[in-house]
């Protein structure tokens, strides 16, 4: 028996979007080749996404929509599937994420999820030698959290960069110019605010590695320490109390927000 006629759709979001999409496909007297046709992708890549072995694409979810005229079913579900591109330990930070009202990010080697274009995120993630398909549903999951930062209710963002970061190139010269151009961008938004720390500025209150701060309406704030294998999400008060002084030092360091944009600004111009 095939695994996508054995799939529980109770047992997870994205089983019920696998079996759904199948029962609708074959309901409507669609070959998965026909429907992969349209979706532009592989019948095989198809075959997975139904069988709940991969992640669909925002595309699919569009053109299912369109093929059996449920509206936004597929596109509605599809931000709550692509969650699994994310590691188990992973998923939970992301929750909180979009529970925040002020993120405070420190970064000290890539420029942070929420600002990365897509570019960028795709030379970050290829570099850690996953197969194709992995590194764009991963994409594709970094995009979509980024959708926080949009509307009335975007959260308060505040990013402090080590320099390093404007100076290392994941890639070609001019996907690094436009992640700097981008930074610059989202430095003009009201409820962003970028500061970089200058190299010159020597040994910092960072040096132990990235970190961020959620502070929720709800419930108790957060820090996020990223690490080697995996995150910590930690909770102590003591634990919240050292990662808001070492950030209160690390802006203390840092350029000004004005001078900081300037210098992402300069670094860009010098990628010719």
């Amino acid at each position: 028996m095939a695994y996508a006629e054995t799939l529980d759709p109770s047992s997870s979001v994205l089983a019920f979007y696998a079996t759904d999409l199948r029962r609708r496909r074959e309901a409507a007297g669609l070959t998965q080749r026909a429907l992969a046709g349209q979706a532009h992708m592989a019948p095989s890549l198809l075959n997975k996404i139904e069988a709940g072995r991969r992640l669909p694409t925002k595309d699919l979810s569009e053109v299912a929509d369109a093929v059996f005229e449920t509206v936004d079913h597929f596109q509605r579900l599809w931000p709550l599937v692509i969650k699994y591109a994310y590691p188990t330990w992973f998923r939970p930070y992301v929750d909180l994420e979009e529970a925040a009202s002020v993120i405070r990010s420190y970064e000290v080697q890539v420029v942070p999820g929420l600002l990365q274009t897509e570019d960028y995120a795709r030379a970050i993630l290829a570099a850690r030698r996953l197969d194709r398909e992995t590194v764009e549903e991963q994409v594709a999951a970094r995009l979509q959290r980024q959708h926080i930062l949009d509307g009335k209710n975007a959260p308060e963002l505040w990013i402090v960069l080590d320099e390093n970061v404007l100076r290392r190139r994941p890639s070609g010269t001019a996907m690094m110019r436009a992640q700097l151009e981008s930074l610059v961008a989202a430095a003009d938004r009201p409820r962003t605010v970028i500061q970089v720390i200058p190299l010159s500025a020597g040994v910092h209150a960072g040096v132990g590695g990235p970190f961020a701060t959620l502070t929720l309406d709800e419930g108790p704030s957060v820090v996020y320490v990223d690490g080697f294998l995996q995150g910590q999400i930690l909770a102590d008060p003591a634990q919240l109390k050292a990662a808001g002084r070492a950030y209160d030092l690390l802006t203390a360091v840092a350029l000004p927000p004005d001078a900081s944009v300037d210098l992402i600004a300069a670094t860009a111009k010098e990628l010719t």
